[in-house]
This record gives structure tokens, C-alpha cells and sequence, in this order.
């Protein structure tokens, strides 16, 4: 036997793998690798994001609803004619977006300017004469009040006459009852006696004329002031015309009116959805002209299951998406959750006679509020909404 001591040379050689002989670790996994095939390794990774994709639907269908069954909805607005004519303009055509206010259709209105501006002029001659008759009151009146002070001056006056000569006439009996003693006394003459009575016989009868003029001057007072009732009789008259100049003004409003109907202007900032006339065509007072809504308020309304309706709540966060721009995120909340299902507004209802039911889901419709609409949605549009109920 030889029991020689190797080389170095040779034990680092014996340490060493020979190259192209793999270790025994390696080749056991090697071995594992090729048992595996990689069909088998591609199911697997396929039957795992199945699980994943599954889980994660599960997860969106416990905390979402979703409804496919979903349309832009607004408020369709009818403009219709307010009165007959022929429609002389159509300025907004189908498509084009209008302020409120603006001109969207004109009918013919100058016949109806006609009767207004002859009912002006009706007006102004009515308060013409008003102005007249006025006029004619004033001076009346300063007639009537320089009559009167005129007339009462008089009465006074005679008045005064009359208590002067009542005085003159209570002297002048005095001293011809004083002259009758001394003529019985043989003082004086029956001369003089004669004298003193025909002063009085004088003043009786000066006492009389004084009290038929003061009566004529009560009387001329009188009239003067019978004079005021013609006051009356003008007033009445431009009473009349007052009232008349109001019911010309209320036919002059109703026309103005009547004009203003012919300018059909549109109530809310809106677009032009539809026109169903044409300048020159004939329209009736109630016919149609044409429809517009406002495209800034829209909404989404989507018929959820009874089922699911429990789990909503107003304010709730929507998703919407919009097949016509499939890149654009539009956000939504709900607004409103109906207090009917739609069955109920069927034209069709849906009796039982016969007795045999079959449960069916019914459908509640529901307000969805949009909150961010990067382009504008057209009524209509079909659209599938994603309602966040966590």
C-alpha cells in the first residue's frame, strides 16, 4: 500500500468540482423545475388573479351598486305662442345656445301697435278735456267766491239799513207820542202834531223798503250760492273722465301686453333643442314653437332594485360613465330617492285577475345630481352609474 503524502497540487485538484458535474443541491431543484411544466405554472398564475379579480368584484359589489340603466334627464322646456299671428323671425336656430331673455321668435305685431298708439290718442283727448273742464271749475269757483263776498256784503249792508231806519222809526214814534200829549195839552200846534206823524208814516214805509231790499240781497246771496252746484256738476263730469282715461290705460296695458307676447324671448340660459315653425307660417295662440332646456342642470336618473335601496342615502358619491366620452370621469351625488317605483307611473297597469303571482323586482328611480361634468351631456345619453354606498 502506498501511504505517500499527496501534493498540494493534488489536494487542491481533489478539493475542486469538476467542471460540468452540478452540485448535488442544484440538481435537485433542477430536477423540482422540470416537473413542473409551464402550463401547469401558467394556470396556476391564471387561477390565481381569477381569485384576485373575484375578490376584488366581490369587494366593489358588497360596497357599490351598480346600475347600467341610467339616462341624462332635464328639464325640457316648451315655448309655445301667445297669441296668433305669422312669425316673422326665428333668430336661434336648432343647436344654438341662448341667454336668458333673448329674442328666440317674433310674430306680427303691428296691428296690435296700431290699436295702441289709437288708444294713446284716445287717452289724450280724453285728458284734454279733463284739463278743460278743470279749467272752466277754477274759474267758476273765483266767479262764485267774488259772487258770494259780493252778495254777503250786500245783505250786510241792507242789514244795516234796515236796523238804522228801525232806530230812525222808534224815535220819531217817540216824539210823536211826546208831540200828542202836548198837542192834547194845547202846547203845540196840530201843524206840528201832522209833521211828527208823517215823519213817522215816512220811516215805516223807509223801514219797509229797507226790509224788502234786505230780503232781495238774502235772495241774490242764495243764488250765489246755488252757483256751487254747478261746481258739482264739473266735478262729476271730470270724474267720468278720469274713470275713462283709466279704462283707456288698462286697453293700453292689455295691448302693450299683447305686444310684448309677439317677442318671445327664453326664460332660463338655455340650448335650442328643437323649432317646429318656420318664418312666415301661421301660428295659433297655445301651438308650439319650439323646445330648449338649460344645459348647465342636468341630472342622472337611474332605477335602482327595491332591493338595493336601502343601502342609499342622499349625498352619497356617484360615478358616472358616459359612453360618448369614455375618457372623461364624471362625478355625480344622489339627490333624491323616489317615493314610488316606476310600475306605478306605467301607462300599462299591471292587474292580477287570475290570481297566479310572480314576484317581480321593481325599480325605484333616483335623482343623481351632477357635481363634476369636465363636458356637457346632452339629455337622453345613456350612461351607467357606480353609487359608493360605504
Amino acid at each position: 500500500m502506498d501511504q505517500s503524502i499527496p501534493s498540494a497540487a493534488g489536494r487542491i485538484a481533489a478539493s475542486e468540482p469538476t467542471v460540468g458535474v452540478l452540485p448535488k443541491r442544484q440538481k435537485e431543484r433542477r430536477r423540482i423545475r422540470l416537473a413542473l411544466p409551464p402550463k401547469f405554472l401558467a394556470a396556476i398564475v391564471v387561477v390565481l388573479l381569477a381569485l384576485a379579480y373575484g375578490g376584488y368584484e366581490l369587494y366593489l359589489r358588497w360596497t357599490h351598486i351598480y346600475e347600467y340603466d341610467a339616462r341624462v334627464s332635464a328639464d325640457i322646456v316648451t315655448v309655445s305662442s301667445r297669441a296668433d299671428g305669422w312669425v316673422m323671425e326665428m333668430p336661434a336656430p336648432e343647436g344654438t345656445r341662448v341667454a336668458s331673455g333673448q329674442m328666440v321668435a317674433r310674430i306680427d305685431d303691428r296691428t296690435v301697435k296700431l290699436r295702441a298708439d289709437s288708444i294713446r290718442a284716445q287717452i289724450e283727448g280724453v285728458r284734454a278735456e279733463r284739463t278743460k273742464l278743470r279749467a272752466e271749475r277754477r274759474l267758476s269757483l273765483n266767479q262764485v267766491d267774488a259772487l258770494t263776498k259780493t252778495r254777503v256784503a250786500a245783505v250786510e249792508a241792507r242789514a244795516k239799513a234796515l236796523s238804522a231806519a228801525r232806530s230812525d222809526l222808534d224815535l220819531a214814534k217817540l216824539d210823536f207820542e211826546r208831540n200828542k200829549v202836548l198837542f192834547e195839552r194845547k202846547v203845540v200846534g196840530e201843524r206840528q202834531l201832522q209833521v211828527v206823524q208823517a215823519a213817522v208814516e215816512k220811516l215805516e214805509a223807509q223801514v219797509l223798503q229797507c226790509k224788502a231790499e234786505h230780503q232781495q240781497a238774502l235772495g241774490a246771496l242764495e243764488e250765489a250760492k246755488a252757483e256751487t252746484d254747478k261746481l258739482g256738476v264739473i266735478d262729476a263730469q271730470i270724474a267720468a273722465l278720469d274713470h275713462q282715461v283709466a279704462n283707456l290705460a288698462a286697453q293700453l296695458r292689455q295691448q302693450v301686453v299683447d305686444a310684448e307676447d309677439r317677442t318671445i324671448r327664453s326664460p332660463i340660459p338655455a340650448v335650442i333643442d328643437r323649432t317646429f315653425v318656420l318664418p312666415g307660417e301661421y301660428v295659433a295662440s297655445g301651438q308650439r314653437i319650439l323646445l330648449l332646456h338649460n344645459p348647465d342642470e342636468v341630472w342622472v336618473e337611474a332605477n335602482i332594485k327595491e332591493t338595493q335601496v336601502g343601502r342609499l342615502k342622499i349625498g352619497q358619491k356617484v360615478i358616472v360613465s358616459v359612453d360618448a366620452y369614455p375618457n372623461d370621469k364624471f362625478v355625480g351625488r344622489v339627490a333624491r330617492i323616489g317615493s314610488a317605483t316606476t310600475a306605478r307611473f306605467a301607462l300599462l297597469p299591471t292587474p292580477n285577475p287570475s290570481g297566479n303571482f310572480t314576484k317581480i323586482t321593481q325599480r325605484v328611480p333616483v335623482k343623481i345630481d351632477m357635481v363634476e361634468m369636465p363636458k356637457p351631456l346632452t339629455p337622453g345619453m345613456m350612461v351607467e352609474v357606480e353609487i359608493d354606498v360605504r
